[in-house]
């Protein structure tokens, strides 16, 4: 037996030291995979639910899949139909995902090794971004500090005002980690069937978790470097810039233009007051992001808003973060793209930096290619659920920017368009990252280059 245990642990070395050298991002999606597999039988356990009986598997593998993926989507109310063993399943689940697939795989290297190697160094740099391979152990360590530390500064806030709702002392608790936890991982589940919507004027209650949401979609490297450097804004690496820039600037713009639309909407906006107009507003700026809470009927808002919701929650949030989308340094890069061809400019620019103009073609098609599973994904839903465009792909880019906001159409959806939402749920989780971190690695040096043509375009 002394010597039986050991060999089991070479083995399985062995395993990821091979699956990671060959391909690891199929080791990435594997172990990802594998999670919500283990999810899914946790939830179908008939002490998960509330009633006691067995939750059907389609219901079961899409919370499962939208929890580890952070997403937020519901089938089923997550405060009424799940028991507390459900609710802590999903929460543990929310956990997991926010580390990030790169980062779980590396730690399940590390967890049988009691080492991270090279090859889990090399696996986990491609998620976090992190060059500098001699730091990624005390990276990860630093990581998962990170993110307790902030969920727990979050649920000290909200915990004193839980209590002032004549809640009990574990009640307040609870709701106060199961939102800080569900908040810094951009996930959007909340453990009360009536959600935020009391909440919607409680400045108290919704700037914890909107801070939550939006630190959490900057990224771990961002956070990390701007935390090192707080006092030095001009020290901050070029990605930390566009990070935070692009991000406050579609906050704003969000926030405006969502105002500027509901102002007058009998069923979200006009009842409230200006405070509460300005925090509403703000709330749903911030939330498309990939934060998934809502403080009023989404359902409810105009179409123009919906469209706009839509392109905020394709673009998400920052590289290597809880949240999803093609990310805000994709829309940047492109952006600056589209400037300096304006100005006649050769290189990119942006800080005093030059962006290669590698980064620019990941950039190019990692949207193309999540366009396509967006309008792919929309024509089956459409074909299976006969709704109309608008809902549908409200609903689909909610599901591949791992957003969780929803039209109220979830619940309702047939069961073969959920299964396309849960396997459009784990690709924009996994698909974009993998994707870019393949294109990244794959630059080929070529001796002979082909003579210089240039087509007519637009």
């Amino acid at each position: 037996m002394a010597r039986g245990g050991p060999g089991v642990a070479w083995r399985w070395r062995e395993y990821v030291d091979r699956s990671a050298r060959q391909s690891p991002a199929r080791l990435a999606l594997g172990v990802f995979a594998l999670v919500i597999a283990v999810v899914t039988a946790g939830l179908s356990a008939p002490w998960a639910t509330a009633s006691g009986r067995p939750a059907p598997f389609v219901d079961a593998l899409f919370t499962a899949a939208s929890a580890s993926t952070v997403t937020g989507l519901v089938v089923v109310p997550t405060g009424e139909y799940w028991s507390a063993w459900g609710l802590v399943v999903i929460l543990v689940a929310i956990q997991i995902g926010g580390l990030g697939v790169m980062t779980l795989a590396s730690l399940l290297g590390m967890a049988v090794s009691r080492r991270i190697g090279l090859t889990q160094r090399l696996l986990v740099s491609s998620e976090t971004k992190e060059t500098r391979l001699g730091e990624v152990g005390s990276l990860i360590r630093t990581v998962i500090i990170t993110s307790v530390a902030l969920e727990l500064i979050i649920a000290v806030v909200l915990f004193p005002r839980f209590l002032m709702f004549d809640e009990s002392v574990g009640s307040a608790a609870w709701h106060s980690a199961f939102y800080a936890i569900s908040a810094f991982n951009n996930a959007g589940f909340v453990p009360t069937p009536y959600g935020l919507e009391p909440f919607v004027s409680d400045w108290w209650v919704l700037m914890p978790i909107i801070i939550g949401v939006f630190i959490g979609s900057l990224g771990f490297p961002v956070i990390l470097n701007v935390a090192r450097h707080l006092r030095e804004p001009r020290r901050w690496s070029l990605h930390s810039k566009l990070t935070v820039t692009t991000s406050l600037a579609l906050v704003v713009a969000g926030s405006v233009l969502v105002a500027a639309f509901e102002w007058t909407n009998p069923d979200t906006f006009k009842p409230l007051g200006p405070s509460a107009t300005a925090l509403a507003s703000l709330f749903a700026g911030v939330m498309p992001r990939s934060g998934g809470f809502s403080t009023v009927d989404v359902g409810e808002m105009h179409e123009g808003t919906w469209l706009l919701m839509d392109a905020l929650m394709f673009v998400g949030g920052g590289s290597a973060s809880t949240a999803g989308g093609i990310k805000v340094t994709t829309l940047a890069v492109m952006l600056l793209a589209i400037l300096a061809e304006g100005r006649g400019d050769k290189d990119v620019e942006a800080y005093g930096r030059r962006i290669p103009r590698e980064a620019l073609q990941v950039a190019i098609a990692v949207s193309l290619v999540s366009a396509t599973l967006v309008l792919v994904s929309s024509l089956l839903l459409l074909a299976m659920t006969g709704l109309t465009l608008d809902k549908v792909l409200f609903e689909v880019i909610s599901a591949f920017a791992t957003c969780g906001l929803s039209t109220g159409i979830t619940a309702d959806l047939p069961d073969g368009a959920k299964y396309v939402l849960t396997v459009l749920m784990f690709i924009g989780r996994t698909g974009t990252m993998t994707l870019a971190a393949a294109l990244a690695l794959r630059n080929r040096r070529r001796v002979i280059r082909l003579p210089e043509e240039r087509p007519i375009i637009g």
